[in-house]
């Protein structure tokens, strides 16, 4: 069978089994893989196996860090760790920024917390804000909005970035500090729209449609110290990036030099998985001694965060199955082909950026989940790429492309979308008149950027 028709199948299945019967993506992703495998060229004693073996390899290269991650957002949250670091930026920037504060509480919240949990948090602030000042609502609203989606998408360890660097055979420490770098211009260009989008729709602030009483704040004395709050966030990232500096220094240093010999240190502090751990257990012994938790109690906690976790473990390893399995139905010799380009110069790599954007962008507004069009977008473009070096750019541009574009085209298929709607108290006409078009403007700032920086930095 041509390897274009079965890309179609794969596609076809995906978004009929989410979009159209409303099943989960993790069912969707594998049967996807499955039906192309036994398409693919191979035994027929290896159609169903090479599935479970690149599910496995996925689950085992990602799985920890997403479990992790998943216990390191619950324990802040519960701990008031993440509230503290939020007053901490509005202290900072004041009244008069206090958008900007909401942004960059959202932006540096959404690395190891999912959106949604952030902007459940954020909310009551932007709300309290409004009450002082009378207006704004909006621009709150769209801040938190701007700073958490951006990282969310493109800073591991949330999910889909985490995925793309091992797809993309990107070291996360380089997925971390490009990611941040491309989200920080990305996110301003969400606060300008936020103003602008404010001054046009003067919404005054309006109950919460769930219904949900607002929980009172906390008193600043029931909340951690702000260094201690920031310890999770800020030492995996500080680990792991050291890691990724020191070994690109080694590979110059000479025989015997002390750089490798602290390359061996940082491989070993440095490793993701082991970096997640630290940074797990400061959580977890931040919200037992701050809440005075025994240990059953916290052991309950950490049960919640992981069972959560779990399907999110799954649908990411689902989704590298489906990757590999495009690869082994020889689906990037044909595409290839079918763009005249070997993508051995800079202009097919650049061609391969584009492209992955659209797919990415084509099918977050069919499915909605901006995870599972980064996971689709990047499984598809990594089995066109005969090597990471053809490319004529670092790969990290390529993953904040797809990462970008997975924003865009956000609607009501969406669960992000409603999150909006329903916590800000909106209508469905003013979700899509202010959320949908900040995520189309801040992601097309992310694929923008990355596309500029592939030109002018191409760092191969």
């Amino acid at each position: 069978m041509p390897p274009l028709l079965i890309l179609g199948i794969g596609i076809a299945i995906v978004i009929g089994m989410i979009v159209v019967l409303r099943i989960n993506a993790f069912i969707a992703l594998i049967s996807a893989a499955l039906v192309v495998s036994l398409l693919a060229p191979g035994s027929l004693a290896e159609r169903v196996s090479r599935v479970a073996e690149a599910f496995g390899q996925t689950a085992g290269n990602i799985g920890i860090v997403i479990a992790l991650a998943v216990v390191i957002g619950r324990c802040m949250m519960d701990s008031g760790a993440a509230d503290r670091i939020v007053r901490a930026f509005l202290s900072l920037l004041g009244e008069k920024r206090s958008a900007t504060a909401l942004m960059a509480s959202g932006y540096v919240l959404s690395i190891p917390v999912f959106f949604d949990t952030v902007f459940y948090l954020l909310v009551p602030l932007a709300r309290s804000m409004t009450r002082r000042t009378g207006r704004h609502y909006m621009k709150y609203a769209l801040a938190i909005a701007a700073g958490g989606v951006i990282t969310h998408s493109l800073v591991p360890p949330t999910p889909g970035p985490l995925f793309m660097a091992e797809n993309l055979g990107l070291d996360v420490g380089v997925m971390i500090i490009t990611g941040a770098l491309v989200a920080l211009p990305a996110s301003f260009v969400g606060i300008l729209f936020a103003s602008w989008r404010d001054r046009r729709m003067n919404i005054e602030m309006r109950p919460m449609a769930t219904g949900e009483s607002e929980p009172e704040p906390l008193d600043d004395s029931k909340l951690p110290p702000l260094l201690l709050s920031l310890l999770p966030i800020v030492l995996p990232v500080a680990l792991v990036s050291a890691n990724t500096i020191v070994s690109l220094l080694a590979k110059t240093a000479a025989e015997g030099s002390s750089v490798l010999r602290i390359a061996d240190v940082t491989a070993l502090i440095g490793n993701v998985n082991l970096a997640m751990l630290l940074a797990a257990a400061i959580a977890m012994w931040m919200l037992k001694t701050k809440r005075g938790l025994p240990f059953a109690e916290l052991g309950k906690v950490v049960e919640v965060s992981l069972m959560s976790g779990g399907i999110i473990i799954l649908i990411t390893a689902a989704g590298g199955a489906f990757g590999a399995m495009l690869k082994a139905a020889q689906v990037g010799p044909a595409i290839q082909q079918l763009f005249g380009t070997s993508g051995t110069e800079t202009t097919g790599g650049l061609t391969l950026l584009i492209l992955g954007a659209i797919i990415a962008m084509v099918m977050k507004i069919a499915q909605g989940s901006g995870t599972v069009a980064m996971i689709t977008a990047s499984s598809m473009i990594a089995a066109m790429i005969p090597s990471m070096k053809s490319l004529g750019y670092h790969p990290a541009y390529l993953a904040t492309a797809i990462g970008g574009a997975s924003m865009m085209g956000s609607w009501m298929n969406d669960s992000g979308f409603w999150i909006f709607v329903k916590m800000m108290g909106l209508t469905e006409t003013e979700g899509l008149r202010s959320w949908t078009p900040l995520l189309a403007i801040v992601g097309l700032t992310a694929v923008v950027v990355s596309t500029i920086l592939a030109v002018v930095l191409p760092l191969t």
